[in-house]
């Protein structure tokens, strides 16, 4: 029996059969919205460590954007000049010069580059794996479950999960798209900027290094247009909430070294937090307060057996799904385990497809309030399954680095 996760792999733009369409990240302002240079969160959570280098362009009382003279030297020392990156150089996916390691994340906005038609051709990341892939477990796996049905999310998508969106970025193989979660920030309580998706969503893993133009849009085709109505959709339908760019981003160092296509070793830990600013800048409200919520994230969620039931969201590409309506499943978890030595996976029986990564997975805690507790990163071709990383330590440190990166901002 051949089974596929849903994450890791992304066909490219303009790739025949490909599965799913919907945009990659958003339009920018130029250098008028946020010019980054930021190092990512590491698993060891040490803010100092992770948040090297990150500076926002600054505005002149003329209007005009000046770019600090240590992002311009920063820049430099990668070989990257701003205006040939954001002219197109971008698109040079030399391994010599793709960045990978933490310190190494650059998000230049780029102004207009995620209009509808764009967002509309964004492929997901999906390359599945083998069963082969998961014999020989030394951990602990439950019985594979009995796939769950994908019920659509009745719209407006804003009136019942508000936190749910996607996630675009552009990878070698072309536009990309994944589903991602609005998630509360401890340094700024009520407004947070912080997003949750999976580590495969920002990073390639093993086989490469961070992806680039990543922006986030929460809503996403909110009154839940069919495709042929959304040919002629404009940006305020696809994004009624804006489009707002990542200006940093961590992933666990455990993916960074050993994520692959299919998942691999890294599973356990593909999980990823953006920070995000909006494109255009706006009223100076956070996104929390733009759309209105934030999940917590529960990093000490009870033992898979006691978990009675986890709600997962999602935007499935593959077929039967087209990518453009939000969809959510309910199962009680299983495990799986990849490695003995590495954290339990959760799973669900649920039949969306890729697309879904990143996907928050939101259980109730002990104070009976919801809670993000886990994201979608691998699941099987034929729609039987969804695995998620259980968070603890790691993830704690990946989420707590980016929060205090921005506290006294």
């Amino acid at each position: 029996m051949r089974s596929e996760p849903l994450s890791l792999t992304a066909r490219g733009e303009g790739q025949k059969g490909a599965r799913r369409r919907t945009s990659p990240a958003l339009v920018a302002m130029a250098l008028a919205s946020v010019l980054a240079l930021t190092t990512t969160g590491c698993g060891s959570g040490d803010p100092e460590a992770n948040a090297q280098a990150s500076a926002s362009a600054a505005s002149e009382g003329d209007g005009k954007i000046t770019i600090p003279d240590d992002i311009r030297d920063r820049l430099k020392e990668r070989g990257i000049d701003v205006d040939k990156w954001k002219d197109g150089a971008w698109k040079d996916w030399d391994r010599d010069d793709w960045l990978r390691e933490a310190q190494d994340y650059i998000n230049p906005v780029i102004e207009g580059l995620w209009d509808p038609d764009r967002m509309q051709r964004a492929e997901d990341p999906d390359r599945g794996v083998q069963e082969s892939d998961l014999s020989g477990d030394q951990g602990v796996t439950d019985p594979e479950p009995a796939p769950v049905d994908a019920k659509a999310v009745s719209p407006t998508y804003h009136d019942n999960v508000p936190e749910a969106g996607k996630v675009f970025f552009d990878s070698p193989e072309g536009t990309m798209v994944c589903s991602a979660t609005v998630v509360a920030d401890p340094a700024h309580p009520g407004r947070s900027n912080l997003v949750w998706t999976a580590g495969h969503c920002v990073h390639a893993g093993r086989s490469g290094g961070w992806y680039r133009n990543i922006a986030f849009v929460p809503s996403y085709n909110d009154q839940a247009l069919s495709a042929a109505e959304l040919a002629g959709a404009t940006e305020d339908e696809l994004a009624p909430y804006g489009v707002w760019w990542a200006d940093w981003a961590g992933t666990s160092d455990q993916w960074i070294a050993q994520g692959g296509p299919t998942g691999g070793e890294g599973a356990p830990y593909d999980f990823a937090v953006i920070h995000v600013t909006p494109e255009e800048g706006g009223s100076g409200k956070s996104l929390e307060e733009t759309v209105g919520s934030a999940l917590p994230v529960n990093f000490a969620a009870p033992a898979v057996p006691r978990v009675e039931s986890i709600t997962v969201d999602g935007y499935p590409a593959a077929a039967p799904f087209d990518g453009e309506t939000l969809y959510q499943c309910q199962d009680r978890p299983g495990r799986l385990s990849i490695n003995a030595s590495d954290p339990t996976l959760y799973r669900i029986g649920c039949t969306m497809t890729g697309g879904s990564s990143g996907g928050g997975w939101v259980a109730k805690g002990a104070d009976g309030k919801p809670a993000l507790v886990s994201n979608t990163s691998i699941g099987p071709v034929n729609a039987g399954w969804l695995a998620g990383p259980r968070l603890g330590e790691v993830a704690k440190g990946v989420y707590d680095s980016v929060s205090q990166k921005f506290a006294g901002r």
